[in-house]
């Protein structure tokens, strides 16, 4: 298959990129060069999406797939897909559950309705949400039944670049006692990075069209196990202390960012994991262990030098972890309070 990767060396486009070359396919990736050094073994385009200069290298080649690993705002992604769509090729869009109308307040359905947003906005027309459902729109409405949208869950895995489960490794591995946020058996639906892309090679291969949930099965971690596997991956010896809610709100922790992926209930966000993913499924996605996909990225920070490598600033996303003076002033008052 010749596949095109926008993106293609970060993260899930890096996952993408060598799930391909391993398959045997011929891999054209096309970035600035900004975010990681190139998949060995790939052709490297060197350009920004948002150029028409840039994009022109693409007028007339021809691909059987694309894979958009890295569209967020309509209005560009929709001139990369009009460049794209001679050239013969069915278009997989990476989107986000965070572009439906329904995630985090109700069980989010296949299908589920995309938020108001037109395929032509621009940047500062809406949140990371409401824009990548426009972005759904601009690869839909260009591409018909050739195009996939993969509505993406929460994404871990191996070069990871925004910060989640590099945080909790890198603060497990200092050891010493760890603020553990809620309630330990909170069920979460987590995603390998290379799971999710050999589920998209396999649909566009197969030429699936539609819009899907893509993510881990409900339940196939707690807070509580995911944080143990991280305790036991980096051989710390850590000690998880397990701190309520009330307490962290209290003290105005930010959830989500400054504990990652800790999401107090009436937060508006009571079903952050609840998503459907039977089409997925159905389709073929297949789930390693959370645990296998925590030890491989904790080898992975081990080769950076067992620290979470610095990234290039995204504007839709805040920094992720808690000051470590502010961890030690809680974890004292819930000592206090416990007696």
């Amino acid at each position: 298959m010749r596949l095109l990767i926008i993106g293609g060396s970060s993260f899930l486009g890096r996952a993408t990129a060598e799930e391909a070359l391993r398959r045997g396919d011929s891999v054209t990736t096309f970035n600035r060069g900004l975010s990681d050094a190139d998949v060995e073994g790939v052709e490297a385009v060197r350009g920004d999406r948002t150029s028409d200069d840039d994009l022109a290298e693409f007028a007339g080649r021809e691909f059987d797939a694309v894979v958009d690993t890295c569209g967020f705002v309509p209005e560009v992604v929709g001139r990369s897909a009009a460049v794209l769509r001679s050239s013969g090729a069915f278009y997989a869009y990476v989107s986000s559950m965070s572009a439906t109308t329904t995630w985090p307040v109700a069980i989010t359905p296949d299908n589920a309705p995309g938020q108001d947003c037109p395929p032509d906005a621009g940047p500062d027309d809406g949140d990371y949400g409401k824009l990548k459902a426009g972005c759904e729109r601009a690869v839909t409405e260009t591409f018909g039944d050739r195009a996939l949208v993969v509505r993406s869950g929460l994404i871990i895995g191996p070069h990871e670049n925004v910060g989640r489960l590099p945080w909790w490794l890198t603060r497990i591995a200092r050891g010493g006692e760890v603020l553990a946020p809620g309630d330990r058996d909170v069920p979460m639906q987590l995603v390998d990075a290379r799971d999710l892309a050999a589920f998209m090679l396999d649909a566009v291969l197969a030429g699936t069209g539609g819009t899907v949930n893509a993510t881990g099965p409900r339940g196939n971690a707690t807070m509580g196990s995911w944080l143990a596997d991280c305790v036991t991956a980096t051989g710390s010896g850590a000690t998880l202390t397990w701190v309520a809610d009330d307490l962290l709100l209290a003290h105005e922790v930010e959830p989500w960012t400054e504990l990652p992926l800790w999401m107090p209930p009436g937060q508006e966000a009571d079903h952050v994991w609840d998503s459907d993913t039977a089409e997925a499924e159905r389709l073929g996605l297949r789930s390693r262990p959370v645990t296998e996909t925590v030890h491989d990225t904790w080898t992975w920070l081990r080769e950076a030098g067992g620290v979470q490598p610095a990234q290039p600033p995204r504007r839709y996303l805040d920094p992720h972890g808690i000051d470590p003076d502010k961890e030690a002033r809680i974890l004292a008052e819930h000592h206090r309070l416990a007696g």
